[in-house]
């Protein structure tokens, strides 16, 4: 399975990490770490170095009760740290973004992917990722960001994130997506309870019928601080078991803020030839 970036591909054969860089005051794990884009651009070629095959930039928080942001304060934080990244290393650089005009800014200035928790539904984002012509990344949300956590309910969760999901995947296909360019992410944490988020996790390899790469985004979040009772830094540990799981049930992209360990596991889990990928 590859990834199609159009003058490049991204071999899926075996899973690779993607490195989250949020440029951001208020992201909840590693909201301000980066308050400028030498910074942020010296910490996106320390997650190449550890092995990270994809960096994903974000300018907004999508934590529930985070501060809206509008689009131009969006493409002042993103824009100058993609061209810092872009004229450093040659690996891609994903936009996690849902507005249009975000994503043609990043795509101007060096971005390849397009990481949308909204699965491009929100106005104008469809024509305009149809139009860039780069890989996206699908992701189901129940809700918005800042009140998904509100009470979420669901009739079977693992049959309506698949439906929607299959939504999305024809809707794009009718607006000339190519296959190769569309990747598929659950939402862990994004509208869900902790059992909901469990029952996901234990039917992973349910999304791998789409035949599309999995992109599991699980590194901090709140379900795995639920279950050990830890602060944000210190669930490393309970991401990495989260990860593997997720591997061994054919996720293809793993999203993470430690790339280095997160690394070391899909290499463990490779070696065994343990995938579904």
């Amino acid at each position: 399975m590859q990834l199609d970036f159009g003058k490049r591909r991204l071999d899926l054969s075996r899973p690779v990490v993607m490195g989250i860089l949020n440029v951001t005051p208020d992201s909840f794990s590693d909201g301000g770490a980066y308050p400028d884009p030498a910074l942020a651009a010296a910490r996106a070629l320390q997650m190449v170095e550890e092995g990270a095959a994809v960096i994903d930039v974000g300018g907004e928080s999508t934590r529930p009760g985070a501060a809206a942001v509008d689009g131009d304060s969006e493409i002042a934080r993103v824009v100058p740290v993609i061209e810092a990244i872009r004229g450093s290393c040659d690996v891609p650089v994903s936009i996690d973004t849902s507005k249009p005009e975000v994503m043609r800014a990043a795509v101007a200035a060096g971005a390849s992917f397009i990481n949308d928790v909204r699965a491009l539904r929100e106005p104008g984002a469809l024509e305009a990722a149809a139009s860039l012509k780069v890989p996206v990344c699908l992701m189901h949300m129940r809700g918005e960001p800042r009140t998904m956590q509100d009470a979420p309910e669901y009739d079977n969760v693992v049959s309506d994130v698949m439906a929607f999901l299959a939504e999305r995947v024809d809707t794009c296909l009718r607006a000339g997506f190519l296959r190769e360019r569309l990747v598929l992410d659950p939402g862990f944490g994004f509208g869900k309870t902790l059992q909901h988020n469990l029952l996901i996790l234990n039917n992973l390899q349910r999304l791998t019928e789409f035949e599309l790469p999995v992109l599991v985004g699980i590194s901090r979040k709140s379900m795995i601080g639920a279950i050990l009772d830890r602060p944000v830094d210190q669930r490393l540990y309970g991401s990495l078991a989260a990860a593997t799981i997720s591997l061994l049930k054919g996720a293809s992209i793993i999203r993470t803020h430690d790339v280095a360990p997160t690394v070391d596991a899909v290499r463990v889990v490779t070696a065994l030839g343990a995938t579904q990928t």
